[in-house]
């Protein structure tokens, strides 16, 4: 459901903020076979071939906006929070990626803030990007393209975004000016507006335009042209809201407003061109969390009239803001718009087909089918219509297809009646686990958060058994299996009905642990079981970050102790070989502690190793005891042979960020190894087969999805498959070609 997205700003502070308005073009993706999966092929590099595609879950995260293309039959794009953007092609009937190429240094692009196209030239489509708008990332930048987004053109601006940040729903930001296809409009949420006239190369203050600074962090939150008038909507209420401007270069506040001395502040708009309306919608916060009060309006353009259009006020115990409009091309007077955090009644999309003056919810005689992402259920729940919904467009070539975002999916309707997902290919999970068992039905089991843990009986379809049940949790804090007792698995997660449970058949069904210690509601960390199952220990770390002791259970979960040798909030690690041994981490001091009694207690091993950083993880070589490989950024990669009596640190490469194994090549004596990490200048996803004395790059430069160093683990059972979280574009596994 997303109700929170952690930042990453522990594991990527530190980028290198782009230079202000430099141009760089930028190599086009790679190509895309017809069913709309990346195609292999040998990059002139000599990077091996692969194949990578996701691990279908569907949808899954915040979409913050839809966009028919005006001109063009079939031609949609959306946009997420953290995942990227996509173009839909409707003859495969799926969503295609299209900033996959954005690799480690451009984490903080992978947010969308706005788009963008140009009714006057179909091909041309253009990206706001920039996550987080924080002092510790980088600034924002604008891709343009002009064969819809194949290949990019990119001028980074010198002013930050923030597309995972309060508002994000909001828009569009970024507008084609409607007299001049060069010119681009963008609203800024600390810098007020900026305008292009060379197509996004370089941008210059609107010093114009009447909004102040923005105490509130969201300045100009939407951008729309009614004719040849600019409109933008300001996100600080008190005072104006709306302002135009008629030759582009002077603005006023629009006359007779609403708002006023009112908390709401103007979310989206949309432009009846028939009618010559202006529909825009209103809450009292920008969402998508916090709104309470909420309106509809719209604007005759020509007469300057106000009507007050809105369909159910909010009230009583039945308290939202508004989201999403769009009007239909081609019928004047037909308009919908979007309920937002409306939790008690569940939001709704209601529709009219006279001005506003009657309205229709449409959830209210909707037929849901979730069968293609059976998760949508959220357990043993019925699907809910909607939450979060901020993104809503009306198909300008056929009145009854709508789709709208929620928090996890877009859903579509071509009879305003029957609703069913439309995300093939748009994956947006933000992954924390990974495990390939070594047997059994399903090669991946995985945690994420929002939307806990799922057991992949097939890579090619969302799971059917939808999120992991009994109890139901939010985001995943722990996954793990006992290395040799594989049916036997354990997880931990957020959740208000407990916080851990067990499998006995490898992750198909739980039950939850009989007991559980006080801490696990508001700390539920990590979890490790030992080789046979038979001793859990399971971690506490609050989400502000404040750690606790650790507890250990030998019967399944039923009693719990503390164990107090162990260093808090450490990772726990199990030996894959020995159901005596655990393995731990210490990142405060740089000290491998370990333990021979089954986790009763623990003892500091190999000291002095790199310290500091939260992020440094400990993983164990299958079939081994004692042998342990630690990541440690751009410290490196440290092994150890002798249970972490001491460790050596590996030659082969500069950095490790997560490392994981998989299924030996044939002849090798050793796990193949896949790692995160850089050998050279270049931070990738790498293989070694033959124990970490050489690599080789196995994604290339159209495949590297921002952030990646989460974890990483190889198949068993298939040499050289290998399966990636990302933060955002869910769960990437590469085959060779």
């Amino acid at each position: 459901m997303r109700t929170s997205r952690p930042s990453r700003r522990s594991v990527l502070a530190g980028t290198a903020a782009a230079a202000a308005l430099a141009t760089v073009p930028l190599l086009p993706g790679r190509a895309h076979a017809a069913d709309g999966t990346p195609s292999g092929a040998t990059p002139g590099d000599g990077t091996p071939a692969y194949r990578w595609r996701n691990a279908v879950i569907g949808g899954t995260g915040f979409i913050t906006g839809l966009l028919f293309h005006p001109s063009v039959r079939g031609l949609a794009y959306a946009r997420t929070d953290i995942g990227g953007a996509y173009r839909w092609d409707d003859r495969a009937a799926r969503w295609t990626p299209l900033v996959d190429h954005l690799g480690w240094d451009d984490w903080n692009l992978l947010g969308v803030e706005a788009m963008a196209v140009d009714p006057a030239h179909p091909d041309r489509l253009y990206l706001a990007l920039g996550t987080y708008a924080q002092s510790w990332a980088s600034d924002g930048a604008l891709l343009r393209s002009d064969d819809r987004g194949a290949t990019w053109t990119r001028s980074d601006l010198g002013v930050k975004l923030g597309a995972n940040e309060d508002g994000r729903g909001t828009g569009e930001r970024l507008l084609v000016d409607p007299r001049d296809s060069d010119t681009l409009w963008l609203g800024t949420r600390h810098d007020g507006l900026l305008k292009s006239t060379d197509r996004g190369t370089t941008w210059v203050p609107a010093d114009a335009f009447p909004g102040a600074p923005s105490p509130s962090g969201q300045g100009v939150t939407l951008l729309v042209a009614a004719g040849r008038t600019v409109y933008a909507g300001w996100g600080d209420s008190g005072g104006a809201t709306l302002f135009r401007t008629a030759d582009g270069t002077t603005w006023e506040a629009v006359p007779g407003q609403p708002g006023g001395t009112s908390a709401k502040v103007p979310i989206r708009a949309a432009y009846d061109r028939h009618a010559r309306e202006l529909y825009l919608t209103y809450a009292d916060a920008p969402g998508p969390n916090g709104q309470s009060d909420g309106s509809v309006h719209k604007l005759a353009v020509t007469t300057g009239t106000w009507t007050d259009v809105t369909p159910v006020a909010p009230g009583g115990s039945d308290l939202f803001g508004y989201g999403g409009v769009a009007v239909d091309a081609r019928r004047p007077g037909t308009a919908v718009v979007s309920t937002n955090n409306r939790w008690a009644a569940v939001d709704t999309v209601y529709r009219t087909t006279d001005g506003g003056r009657t309205w229709t919810s449409l959830k209210d005689t909707a037929v849901l089918d979730v069968s293609e992402t059976p998760y949508l259920k959220w357990g043993a729940q019925e699907p809910k219509f909607g939450w979060w919904i901020q993104a809503l467009a009306l198909d300008p070539f056929d009145s009854r297809h709508v789709l709208y975002g929620t928090g996890a999916t877009v859903y579509g309707t071509r009879d305003l009646t029957h609703w069913a997902p439309r995300v093939r290919g748009l994956e947006e999970a933000s992954v924390v686990q990974l495990v390939s068992p070594p047997v059994g039905e399903a090669h991946l089991l995985s945690g994420s958060r929002d939307i806990g843990v799922m057991y992949h009986e097939r890579l090619t379809a969302s799971p059917s058994r939808g999120m992991a049940t009994n109890p139901v949790t939010g985001s995943a804090t722990g996954l793990a299996q006992a290395a040799g007792r594989p049916a036997y698995v354990v997880r931990t997660g957020w959740g208000d009905h407990g916080n851990g449970a067990h499998s006995q058949d490898g992750g198909r069904t739980w039950a939850p642990f009989a007991a559980q210690p006080d801490l696990a509601p508001s700390a539920p960390g990590p979890i490790a079981v030992n080789a046979d199952g038979s001793v859990l220990l399971w971690v506490f770390v609050h989400w502000d970050g404040t750690r606790y002791p650790a507890h250990r259970s030998a019967d399944n979960g039923a009693t719990w102790t503390e164990i107090p040798t162990f260093p808090k909030g450490a990772t726990p690690v199990a030996d894959p070989a020995d159901p005596t041994r655990f393995y731990t981490f210490d990142t405060d001091t740089g000290t491998l502690y370990a333990s021979t009694d089954s986790g009763l207690t623990f003892t500091a091993r190999a000291t002095g190793l790199p310290s500091g950083d939260s992020q440094f993880k400990l993983a164990a070589a299958p079939g081994r005891s004692g042998d342990l490989w630690l990541s440690a950024k751009w410290n490196g990669l440290h092994r150890s042979t002798d249970g972490g009596a001491s460790f050596t640190q590996a030659d082969s490469c500069w950095a490790s960020y997560t490392l994981g194994f998989g299924k030996a090549a044939d002849g090798a004596g050793y796990p193949a190894i896949y790692q995160v990490g850089s050998t050279e200048a270049l931070t990738g996803v790498y293989r070694s087969d033959d124990a970490a004395r050489t690599w080789t790059r196995i994604n290339d430069d159209g495949h590297q999805w921002g952030w990646t160093g989460e974890t990483i683990t190889g198949d068993p059972r298939v040499y050289g498959r290998v399966y990636l979280a990302t933060n955002g574009r869910g769960i990437q596994y590469g085959e060779p070609v």
